[in-house]
């Protein structure tokens, strides 16, 4: 299979294109290199059978159209995902989330691929107090990260409706695993624990997200690439819901630190309180996570103990 894989220097486009390349599937990455894009994410791909990078803007048309040409298929990861970023900066995630979306669909018809997988997130369902999100519940955003991506899921989807462009859709709750940038908050917490510094915990502590291991959300991706059906969208989540408070305690107590260790801090705005999707439909193609939360936070924790020279000039570069 040939692939285009936008953001794949990324931290889910990267694991991905690692399980690519070693099933011997031909693989371009594209990707801008902005501060998230790592190209230490792809170490080791260099001079592999059929892989290249390509460094380039998913919003320059021509510069996709001529990387696209040839390709079976394309994972679009390309995103700006930070949500406090977004605050500060809604244009720059529109521009990227809503824009970018509508370039790679346009030249992803114009060049006539077989398969077009949009990699979105359960966020754009917005906070729900009971129960979980089904594929066909309403959005409801709440930050500028959230709906620009909500957007772009609407935008990807109007391609299939419109066009009858082969889109798919995954919506997948949060990740964790190597080369995850240390602004989201489990790098951002064992970086800090790791270097004997304290960890901002937002308000009580009490919000409550689903963690789902890295490798977990790419089985689900190939997956759907493979069985999904055009013009679907797939839940992906892990079932590991936990309060903020309990994950910060699980890292704590990895990192050899205490309860001393936490700054609670004010609230950001518009923080939803709880996250959960409805998997029905992704489990019914056969996908089950197989990481168990403890080992994959050991894991997670040990990678990047193992690995400080990925990190620690991240955290330079942020200072």
């Amino acid at each position: 299979m040939r692939l285009l894989v936008t953001g794949g220097a990324g931290f889910i486009g990267a694991n991905f294109v690692h399980r690519a390349v070693g099933r011997g599937d031909e693989v371009t990455v594209y990707d801008a290199l902005t501060y998230a894009g790592n190209p230490a994410n792809l170490a080791g791909l260099e001079g592999s059978p059929g892989y290249r990078f390509v460094h380039a803007d998913v919003c320059d048309a021509p510069a996709l159209a001529d990387a696209m040409a040839g390709h079976d298929v394309v994972v679009h990861f390309a995103a700006e995902s930070h949500v406090d970023r977004s605050i500060s900066d809604a244009a720059r995630f529109v521009a990227t989330n809503c824009v970018g979306t509508a370039t790679v669909c346009q030249v992803a018809l114009d060049v006539g691929v077989d398969r077009l997988l949009h990699v979105s997130t359960d966020e754009v369902y917005g906070s729900i107090a009971e129960g979980s999100s089904a594929e066909s519940d309403p959005l409801a955003p709440s930050s500028p990260y959230s709906a620009s991506k909500a957007a772009s899921d609407l935008i990807a989807l109007s391609y299939h409706r419109t066009h009858g462009l082969p889109v798919v859709v995954t919506r997948s709750t949060n990740n964790y695993g190597r080369f995850q940038y240390p602004e989201k908050v489990i790098p951002l917490f064992v970086t800090r624990l790791l270097r004997g510094g304290q960890v901002p915990l937002y308000g009580d502590g009490g919000n409550v997200r689903d963690w789902c291991h890295v490798d977990d959300n790419c089985a689900a991706l190939e997956l759907v690439l493979a069985d999904g059906v055009d013009g679907t969208i797939y839940n992906v989540g892990a079932g590991n819901e936990i309060h903020n408070l309990d994950l910060t305690q699980r890292l704590l107590g990895l990192c050899g630190a205490d309860a001393s260790s936490i700054e609670y801090v004010a609230d950001r705005p518009g923080h939803d309180r709880r996250y959960s999707v409805d998997t029905s439909r992704i489990r019914a193609l056969g996908w089950a996570p197989v990481h168990d939360l403890d080992d994959g936070l050991a894991e997670t924790v040990a990678w990047y103990r193992d690995n400080a020279d990925w990190w620690e000039p991240l955290l330079e570069e942020k200072s």
